[in-house]
């Protein structure tokens, strides 16, 4: 395999993997009844709409249909890929959940 080739290929799984995050990101917020797009924006308010977030929500299920998501699943998932600022504000939210 050339080079160019081995790179473009990580660079494909890396941007799967990271949809995938996206996806888990935005089904755990449906699941605890939350917005998506608010909570991503209140982690990133500088950011303009995110595609891969728009499409990850148009993937998520319902409530009922959905398989639990472990509060420690995703935060490690977003630690794995980088996003400290949302995994504070995930954190937040699951404190705030806890305490009530």
């Amino acid at each position: 395999m050339k080079p160019k080739d081995v790179e473009e290929r990580i660079i494909g799984n890396f941007q799967r993997d990271e949809h995938m995050m996206i996806l888990v990101f935005a089904q755990w917020c449906v699941n605890q009844d939350l917005n998506p797009a608010t909570i991503y924006r209140e982690a990133y308010p500088k950011q303009t709409t995110n595609p891969a977030l728009q499409q990850a929500i148009e993937l998520t299920v319902p409530k009922h249909e959905s398989e639990e998501i472990a509060d420690e699943t995703l935060l490690g998932v977003l630690s794995l890929f980088g996003n400290e600022d949302l995994a504070f504000v995930v954190t937040k939210l699951i404190e705030k959940r806890k305490n009530n």
